[in-house]
C-alpha cells in the first residue's frame, strides 16, 4: 500500500567493501534512529533493510509520539526518512540478511544477494512480523480473504462482512479500522478480551461492530475467496458454519529472529535477550525494538532503544581504542 522510495544517491554510497563501524539491520524506528545517532557520533554507518519503515507501516492513526500528534504510520515513516536523508547515512534495501557470523573482532554480514558486509558493530532491529493461526484453510486463503494487515486492506472490503480473529489491542484497532469500510465486522476472541478499556469502549459503542468470546476459529472455506468459517463456541463444544466475507488475523506478532537463532542467545519466545544497554551476549552485537525480549512495544519506546544502542556502541569502540 505504501511505497516509499530512497534517493538513488543514498545506494549508490553504500560501500561493500569499507569496515563499518555499526551496521543496522531493520529500518524500523529503532533502525532509524540508531542510525542517526551513531553517524552524528562520528561513526561510520549504513542501514540494511528490506521495508523501511517496518511495522509503522501497518500503523493508523499514531497520536502518542511526542512533538508529532494526529499523525500517522505512513506519516512518521516519511518523517524518519527525511532525516535519516539528511545524512546521507547509505541505505541498502529490498535486501534480506541471511546470516550473522564474527571472526578476529569482525562481523560478517551475508546478504541475500551474495554480498558480504563487515562492520565493527552491530545493530539487529528486524522487528516481527503478524503471528498465523495455524488452521485448515489459512495459506491457501492467504491474500484471498484473509489478511493481517486491517490498514492496508481494508477499503477493498466495503459494504462488506468481516471477522476480526483476536482480542488484544490490535484486534481492536483492526475491528475499528475496517469498520469505516466494512457493513459489518464481527471480533472471535477464544478466550476474554486483553485489550485497552478505551478501545473497548469505542467498539462496543459502534453500531457496525459485535463480538463472539470464548470462540475459536477451526477453519476456513471458500471456492477463490473466503466465503465462511468454521468456529467452536467453546461454551457449549459445537461447532458451525459462520458466513463472512473476509477474515483479519490480530492474534500477536513474532520475532524476526530465524537467521540469527544458532547465532545469539533468545528466550522462549524467540525474542533477542538484551541488558540496559541494548547489549546481546555477544560484544559488539545489539539488538533494539519488537525483536527483543523487553515489553511495551511502542514506536516512542524502540526508537529509544535505538539511541541507546548507538550510544553504547560507539562506547564499546572508544573502550577498545578503535
Amino acid at each position: 500500500m505504501f511505497n516509499f522510495n530512497l534517493d538513488t544517491q543514498l545506494h549508490n554510497t553504500f560501500n561493500t567493501q569499507l569496515i563499518y563501524d555499526f551496521i543496522v539491520i531493520g529500518g524500523g524506528p529503532s533502525g532509524l534512529n540508531a542510525s542517526i545517532y551513531a553517524h552524528r557520533l562520528g561513526m561510520t554507518t549504513g542501514i540494511i533493510t528490506y521495508d523501511i519503515g517496518g511495522q509503522l507501516l501497518n500503523t493508523n492513526d499514531v497520536d502518542n509520539y511526542l512533538g508529532l500528534p494526529n499523525d500517522t504510520g505512513s506519516g512518521l515513516t516519511e518523517k524518519f526518512i527525511s532525516h535519516v536523508k539528511q545524512f546521507e547515512i547509505p541505505v541498502l534495501d529490498k535486501i534480506y540478511v541471511d546470516k550473522i557470523t564474527k571472526d578476529n573482532n569482525l562481523f560478517q554480514i551475508y546478504l541475500n544477494n551474495g554480498d558480504i558486509i563487515q562492520s565493527k558493530t552491530v545493530l539487529l532491529s528486524t522487528g516481527s512480523t503478524p503471528k498465523k493461526l495455524g488452521i485448515p484453510g489459512e495459506d491457501i486463503f492467504d491474500a484471498k480473504g484473509i489478511s493481517y494487515c486491517a490498514i492496508c486492506d481494508a477499503p477493498f472490503y466495503k459494504d462488506k462482512h468481516v471477522v476480526v480473529a483476536g482480542g488484544g489491542n490490535s484486534a481492536i484497532e483492526s475491528a475499528l479500522d475496517l469498520a469505516k469500510w466494512a457493513k459489518k465486522v464481527t471480533v472471535i476472541q477464544r478466550s476474554k478480551f486483553r485489550a485497552d478499556k478505551i478501545l473497548l469502549e469505542n467498539m462496543y459503542k459502534n453500531d457496525k461492530i459485535d463480538y463472539m468470546l470464548e470462540t475459536q476459529i477451526l477453519e476456513v472455506h471458500g471456492r477463490n475467496q473466503v466465503d465462511s468459517l468454521t468456529i467452536l463456541d467453546k461454551k457449549t463444544n459445537q461447532t458451525s458454519n459462520f458466513k463472512a466475507d473476509g477474515l483479519f488475523v490480530a492474534i500477536g506478532m513474532k520475532p524476526n529472529t530465524k537467521f540469527i537463532k544458532d547465532f545469539v542467545t533468545l528466550n522462549d519466545y524467540h525474542e533477542v535477550i538484551v541488558n540496559s544497554k541494548q547489549e546481546t551476549n555477544i560484544p559488539g552485537l545489539y539488538a533494539a525494538g519488537d525483536m527483543v525480549d523487553q515489553p511495551h512495544k511502542q514506536i516512542i519506546i524502540a526508537a529509544a532503544e535505538g539511541a541507546k544502542a548507538a550510544i553504547h556502541a560507539n562506547q564499546y569502540l572508544k573502550f577498545k581504542g578503535e
